[in-house]
């Protein structure tokens, strides 16, 4: 059973590696009949069985993975209808969450009234109430007639990232978009009878009743998300506080809190029965507990939202409950093999989740420092066992999934599980049911006790580790490592294991040579950020995007990839101008790393400006030199500085990057006004090896001249994905095309690297090098046309 799971679940994490999808032939299932091969005597015959089943499960695993994504990825939205006016008709299949602008929510699609289109079964929507005088409102469970316009799932594609596509892919949403609201969009019936809509409309009228009841308390936010899963309500100040500490688990619903609320109806239902001779008698007390244990966990899945990580957790319950039923006795490592099994049958893409790796792997440390063992510990230092075995045992997966450890985690989640799982979420889901809302009170008093400590400790100087992303062997001997350290008394050579954690935080990435730059053009969606690396510097011009009011590309694609590539401070940040789609993640990066200047063309006043320790205006003729390689300003020129009334675009930081031969130009967002003035003032330093195309490929930029004198090998756009600015234009394609220029585009390519020294260049792009059976292959030119 054990050897069998790791390699099936093994086998559907390759199948998640590939470029592409396989062509299975039809009896790839007939792999399973190696299950049925005789135990042999001999011991020759019992190891090629053995190996036989091994083969023949990683088989297995890789074709099933590989046969229920074909399934899915079937149901797809043609490209020609991305982006038109398309009326379905379908219901809202969960409690629309809010966001700035409106709400947000799961569509299943019933039937479609526009001829001659395929929508998938289930779509995602987005309302905004600026298009309407009079906003739509949608609740769980209505059945609807809409107007929508749909694309492709389609994410930002970089290293150390999100992979919104694999999300979508992975709970069957194969579109996404927004209602039209002047389309013909009227609500057709109030509620369906179908359960699972039931269930959401019951979460919805608990958040309704949270928000009555606690109205603005601190908190309100984090009880709605532990009863109900609803984590709009959660401020960033306070996910950061959580993840600085190391129990963002615990303020979420998490398969923590699923198995802690099953275990505590487990233990006060095996307590009760034990008490009835007559029900002992009808039924075992252990057994009966075990389906009461089993019942609150699908009731708090359900409840929760039935989100991917509950069911993991959900499944390996049920588990665990069938093998007590069946009177199976079995070792930890067999239960924890058959639940492993469970969950990638009903999910081959959680081998892609970090939460998959780090809850069976939480399972199996704890499993490893309490299990068969001759002597039972007194209870309150098995705990402390278990919380050290977390400590030691999870920093290989979290320095691999994360590059970052908080020092603090070990203290605080052993005063936070206890009070967040054994206090807070029972009080909160019983303050669910009318009679009892006082609880929730209750429930808040201890989740402010709570926060009170882990803020205390947040105030700590240097609680958090944050470093480079650990090479893959590394890895697995930090793995190899921690077993050792957390091996039983009196196991040899325990110390060795210190020696095998140590390369995962020596071994660094490879830096750039004296005289060569690695630059990384981010994929920001419509937008720009550039870092600069060399020998010893790094920088970064711009920040992207603002995506919400929570969330930016900062702390969503620049910190975690910066992190990763090893850049732990940043010697300059270049702002080219106020444009939100430029500065939008400032105030994250700020934070979130050490930036010794920030070189912009914000007038003085700009808050963002106030964050930095030193700041300055870029102005033409600034230039520096760090490890052989010439950085200069161009643009824009001193009279025409942060204070000026000229507009943004035209007072963008113009930087030529140069390492001999190869040249790189960041132009920001330049128009023509301010092309002319480098035409008339630098035309000899236009030349450029590789162009970040001004403005995104605007009509405004990238006039004739300009396009001339820069003569780019190559031209990156940088935009998003079938944006609604229409960018880059046709015409301006064809402009750089016609010069004999190659096209780089971040909605189609990625992220794209670039490696140049005085000699050479070397361009890479994310998403060709990563490629992904699920990614979109859809062209942006095709789809607009």
């Amino acid at each position: 059973m054990v050897s069998f799971a790791i390699f099936f679940t093994l086998g559907a994490w390759y199948l998640q590696q590939q470029a592409v999808l396989p062509a299975l032939p039809a009896y790839w299932p007939l792999a399973a009949l190696a299950l049925l091969l005789p135990r042999a005597g001999r011991k020759s015959l019992i190891y090629a069985r053995s190996m036989t089943l091994i083969l023949c499960a990683a088989l297995l695993g890789y074709s099933y993975a590989a046969w229920i994504a074909q399934n899915r990825l079937s149901d797809r939205l043609p490209d020609e209808w991305q982006k038109k006016n398309i009326v379905v008709t379908g219901i809202v299949a969960e409690m629309p969450r809010l966001h700035e602008r409106g709400q947000r929510f799961a569509f299943d699609v019933e039937s479609t009234q526009t001829e001659g289109v395929h929508v998938p079964r289930r779509i995602q929507l987005a309302t905004y109430d600026s298009d309407s005088n009079d906003p739509l409102q949608f609740s769980a469970g209505e059945r609807w007639q809409l107007t929508v316009r749909l694309k492709q799932p389609h994410g930002t594609s970089n290293p150390y990232s999100f992979d919104f596509e694999a999300w979508a892919l992975e709970r069957d949403i194969r579109a996404s978009g927004y209602v039209y609201a002047r389309g013909d969009n009227r609500k057709l019936s109030e509620r369906s009878a179908s359960p699972a809509y039931l269930v959401q409309r019951l979460r919805e009228k608990v958040r309704t009743r949270f928000q009555k009841t606690l109205g603005d308390v601190p908190y309100a936010g984090i009880l709605t998300a532990l009863a109900i899963g609803d984590q709009s309500g959660i401020p960033q100040t306070e996910w950061q506080v959580f993840r600085r500490t190391g129990v963002t688990h615990l303020m979420s619903i998490s398969g923590l809190h699923i198995t802690m609320l099953a275990g505590l109806v487990f233990a006060i239902v095996y307590w009760l029965w034990r008490r009835s001779v007559r029900l002992t008698l009808r039924f075992p007390a252990r057994k009966a507990a075990a389906l009461a244990g089993l019942f609150a966990a699908l009731f708090y899945t359900l409840v929760s939202g039935y989100e991917v990580p509950a069911q993991r957790t959900l499944y390996m319950v049920a588990t665990m409950t069938v093998m007590l039923l069946l009177s199976r006795n079995v070792s930890p490592s067999q239960l924890l093999a058959a639940a492993i099994l469970v969950v990638v049958l009903a999910d081959p893409w959680a081998v892609l989740s970090p939460g998959f790796w780090l809850s069976f792997g939480a399972v199996a440390l704890i499993f490893y420092v309490t299990a068969n063992r001759l002597h039972k510990q007194h209870w309150l230092k098995e705990y402390g066992k278990v919380q050290w075995a977390m400590m030691i045992g999870l920093i290989p997966p979290l320095l691999a999934l994360f590059q970052q450890l908080s020092l603090v985690a070990p203290v605080a989640n052993a005063f936070a599980i206890p009070l967040v799982s054994f206090v807070v979420v029972p009080l909160t889901l019983l303050g669910t049911l009318p009679p009892f809302e006082w609880m929730l009170f209750v429930a808040h008093e201890a989740l402010r006790l709570c926060m009170y400590l882990l803020l205390l400790l947040d105030q700590l100087p240097n609680i958090v580790w944050a470093q480079h992303a650990p090479p893959a062997w590394t890895i697995l001997a930090g793995v190899g490592g921690a077993l050792c350290i957390l091996a039983p008394r009196g196991f040899p050579l325990r110390w060795v294991g210190v020696i095998l954690l140590m390369p995962m935080f020596l071994v660094a990435p490879e830096r750039p040579a004296a005289g060569s730059a690695h630059v990384l053009v981010f994929d920001v969606g419509q937008g720009l950020a550039v870092s600069v690396q060399t020998r010893n510097h790094a920088m970064l011009y711009d920040t992207g995007p603002d995506f919400s009011g929570e969330s930016d590309s900062g702390n969503r694609i620049l910190l975690p990839a910066l992190r990763g590539m090893g850049i732990a401070q940043l010697d300059t940040l270049v702002l080219s101008h106020n444009d939100i789609d430029h500065v939008g993640g400032t105030e994250s990066v700020l934070q979130g790393l050490p930036v010794s200047n920030v070189l912009s063309s914000l007038p003085d006043t700009n808050p963002i400006l106030q964050l930095a320790a030193h700041n300055e205006a870029c102005i033409d003729g600034q230039s520096w030199e760090w490890d052989g390689v010439r950085f200069e300003i161009l643009h824009p020129a001193k009279m025409h500085t942060a204070n000026s009334k000229e507009h943004d675009n035209e007072r963008s930081c113009v930087l030529l990057i140069s390492t001999g031969q190869h040249s790189l130009l960041l132009a920001g967002d330049i128009e023509k006004n301010s092309e002319s003035r480098l035409l008339k003032l630098h035309p000899e330093k236009l030349y450029s090896t590789i162009l970040v195309v001004p403005h995104h490929g605007s009509k405004s930029s990238s006039s004739q001249d300009f396009v001339r004198a820069v003569h780019p090998q190559y031209s990156i756009f940088t935009s998003g994905y079938l944006n609604r600015f229409g960018h880059p234009k046709k015409t301006i394609v064809e402009r750089y095309q016609t010069a004999g220029s190659k096209i780089l585009r971040s909605d189609r390519d990625g992220a794209i690297s670039i490696a140049m020294d005085a000699q050479k260049f070397q361009i890479d792009r994310y998403r060709q090098s990563h490629a992904r059976y699920w990614q979109n292959d859809s062209s942006p030119e095709s789809s607009r046309q």
